[in-house]
Order: structure tokens, then sequence, then C-alpha cells
């Protein structure tokens, strides 16, 4: 791609993120999204300064599946760009000590540029390109992606000027329900693993998929889906409780990290506790609307040791439940509705 060319797309990018305002996690996912093209990029991520990590708290292209994976902040690239303030490249990870080896191996990285986000003159996350072919990026495709760094640190002052804490809640929340949002509830997970391993304990993975929104959507309006979206989310906050993390992942699609709540047991009595909150009818808009729930469960260590394992496990578990319930409707058969 020419420079023309580059620097036309980066102008397109401004607009596109002036379209979306303060919409933080979209104008991340689209600018990591668009790094691919502009620097051949095989992979692409923004990382947020949490503490002693960095974390990915947007993914393209090969980084697709590292959302929420942390990285020792002292011991990284991207923990030294925040640290310097400046882009920093590397050409080859193998020979490279500023690199968490372990981390690049992981993703598959050989080479990556790093360049700095800063919000109100504070240097608080990276945004990052990377290939599985040594020596890829030059020094021009660093002054690119810092044109990019610049539209996401302005998006963050303008999402934050209405609060300080504003920046990590709505990069990390759902806007409808106030609920964690896919990037926070993976960030969780990974953490409770590598302490449940540690502590020899357990924990378990609820995923939710609400039955009977669409018709609610069709026969009475969005606005109304959401509403009842937004009633949804606040029983099975309340019916989960204050320790353990409720999250919205998209549509219609709810998990729950159990993190102290791993035992058969726990998860039954949870169960229990979901069929009577879910029960009651949905008063929107004065009307009276009935919705059902599908779930499936997948506890660590007994299912399964990995996050991706849990989340596919417990997919698998609630769409069998989903399929047994729509059997049973279509046998004029009724019940809670609800099913594991």
């Amino acid at each position: 791609m020419t420079t023309a060319g580059v620097l036309l797309d980066v102008i397109d990018l401004h607009g596109e993120v002036t379209e979306l305002g303060l919409d933080l996690p979209g104008v991340m996912d689209l600018v990591v999204r668009k790094v691919l093209d502009l620097v051949r990029a095989q992979g692409a991520a923004i990382e947020l300064a949490d503490g002693d990590s960095m974390v990915y708290r947007a993914v393209a292209g090969s980084a697709s599946g590292q959302l929420g994976r942390r990285v020792d902040r002292a011991n990284s690239l991207s923990g030294l760009c925040i640290a310097t303030g400046s882009w920093l490249k590397c050409d080859d990870t193998l020979v490279d000590d500023r690199v968490d080896l372990a981390a690049c191996e992981a993703v598959g990285v050989r080479s990556m540029v790093v360049v700095p986000l800063s919000h109100r003159g504070q240097c608080v996350g990276v945004l990052k390109a990377f290939s599985s072919e040594p020596g890829h990026f030059s020094d021009g495709d660093a002054a690119v992606l810092g044109l990019l760094s610049r539209v996401v640190g302005t998006t963050m002052y303008w999402a934050t000027r209405y609060g300080e804490s504003d920046l990590f809640h709505r990069a990390t929340h759902d806007d409808l329900t106030g609920l964690a949002n896919r990037a926070l509830f993976m960030d969780r997970l990974h953490a409770a693993i590598a302490a449940a391993r540690r502590q020899e304990a357990r924990l378990a993975v609820m995923l939710l998929d609400m039955d009977g929104l669409k018709q609610i959507n069709d026969g009475h309006g969005h606005a109304a889906g959401d509403a009842t979206l937004m009633e949804f989310a606040s029983r099975l906050n309340q019916t989960v409780g204050d320790r353990e993390l409720v999250a919205r992942l998209g549509g219609d699609e709810f998990a729950v990290l159990l993190s102290h709540a791993g035992e058969v047991d726990d998860i039954y009595a949870l169960e229990q506790r979901l069929r009577a909150a879910l029960a009651r009818p949905f008063e929107v808009a004065g009307l009276q609307l009935r919705l059902s729930a599908s779930w499936g469960v997948a506890q660590f260590p007994r299912d399964a040791c990995g996050a991706d394992e849990l989340l596919a496990l417990a997919d698998e578990r609630m769409f069998k439940a989903k399929r047994a319930r729509k059997a049973l409707d279509e046998e004029g058969q009724t019940d809670s509705g609800l099913f594991i």
C-alpha cells in the first residue's frame, strides 16, 4: 500500500471513530482490525495496564483467541513501552531479551511493534501489531501505529472526562445491562483458573442463552426486548450473588463464573434459585411476558483444565439443553423451560 493510501485509510478511520463516539470498546475493536491491513500484520492487540500486568482488551487476526490474556508488565515489551512512553520494535523474539518469550511463543509471535496509548499525559496501555515472521515491521509501520494510537488516546480522554474510573468501566462492562463484558469475563476466568490450580480448588462456568427474546423483539419491538434483557440480567445477577461474576457475552448470551461455588451441590442449588427467579413473568411496558432460558455448566478440573475448553463444553451442554426444551415444546409438554 502506498503512503498516500495509508494516510487516506487513517483519515477514514478518524471518521469511523467519530461516528462511534464514546464507545471505547467499539473504538478499540475497530482499531485493531484496521491494523491488520495497514501494517500487514497477522495479529493485533490493545493491552491496558492493570496493576503488574498488561491485559489484552481488544484483539484481531491471529490474536483473536487471546482476549483477556495477561502479560507480565515488568518483563515484556509492552511493559517497557509503558515505562518509556516510546514506540518499540522487536525484529526477532528469539534473540530479544526485552520480550516475554513464553507469551510470544503461546501467540506465535516472532516480530512485533508496540506504540504507547496515553491518557491525560499518562501512558495506560499499548497498541501492538505482530507477525510470525522475523523482521516483518519497519520504522514506517511504527509511525502508522503512532497515528492510530492518537485516535485511541483521544477517545480515552473524552470517554473519561465524566469520571476517573469511567475508562476501565466502559472497557470492561456492557452498556445496556451494566454487567461485565466478554473481555472482563475472560480476564477473570483466566485468573480464577490460575488461582484454583495453586489452591487445588474447584470452579465452574455457566453459559446461559435466553429463549424467546426474538419473539419479544418481533412482537413488541426492540425497546421491549432491551427492557427484557435488562430485567433478565438483573434477576440473574441478584440470584447469583455478589461473590460470583455475571457477564453478558453478547446478544442474548450470558455467562457466570462460579469461583466460590464449584461443588456439585452449590451448582444444583443455584440452578433451583434460577428456575424460581426466571419463572415469574417479565413485566415490560404494561405487558406480562414469558421468557425461558437454557444453560450448560462445565467444572474445573473435573471437565476441563483450560478456559477455552471449559467454555466450549458449557456451550455444548447449553445447546443440548436448548434442543431438549424445543423438543418438549413441540410435544406440547410444559415445565419451567430451564434445562442443564
